[in-house]
C-alpha cells in the first residue's frame, strides 16, 4: 500500500530539539533529515502547524521568523494532512498532545514521533527519535 514510505507524526519537542542540535548529528536532527530525503512522510493537520508555530516563535528559543516559515514549509510541502481519529479511552497529562496522538492515529502504519514519551499512551507506534532512527536504519534509509 505504502511501499517502505514511513508516515510520523512529529512532535514539537522533536523539531524544536533539531533546531538546537550542532552539527545535526542529534537523532531529532536525523529525524528531520529523513523527512528532507523522502524517508518520512511527516501528517499534520492545521492544529498542529498553529503548535509548531507557537513554540518555534517564543522569545526564549529566538529563532528569526523565515527559519520558522521555512521549517513549517517543509512539513507541509513533504507531508499530508489528516483528520484526527479520536481516541475515546486514553488519558493525557497535557491536553496539547491529544490531537498529534489522534493524527497519528488517523492513517494505519503512522508513528508518533516524540522526545516524551510518557506524555502518551504507550503504544508500539509512540516512539522516540532514538528508536525512529533504528526504524529508518533496519529499512535501510540510515
Amino acid at each position: 500500500m505504502k511501499g517502505d514510505k514511513i508516515y510520523a507524526v512529529i512532535d514539537t519537542n522533536v523539531l524544536v530539539s533539531s533546531l538546537f542540535s550542532i552539527g545535526g548529528a542529534s537523532n531529532p536532527s536525523r529525524v528531520i533529515e529523513a523527512v528532507l530525503n523522502g524517508y518520512i512522510t511527516p501528517v499534520y493537520n492545521d492544529d498542529i502547524i498553529a503548535e509548531y508555530r507557537d513554540v518555534l516563535s517564543r522569545d526564549k528559543f529566538k529563532f528569526n521568523s523565515a527559519l520558522i516559515d521555512d521549517f513549517l514549509a517543509i512539513f507541509i510541502d513533504f507531508g499530508i494532512t489528516s483528520v484526527p481519529k479520536k481516541a475515546y479511552e486514553e488519558q493525557f497529562p497535557d491536553e496539547d498532545d491529544i490531537v498529534f496522538y489522534e493524527i497519528a492515529l488517523s492513517i494505519e502504519d503512522t508513528y508518533l514521533v516524540t522526545g516524551i514519551t510518557k506524555h502518551f499512551p504507550v503504544k508500539p507506534y509512540v516512539v522516540t527519535p532514538t528508536q525512529m532512527v533504528e526504524i529508518l536504519r533496519k529499512k535501510g534509509f540510515l
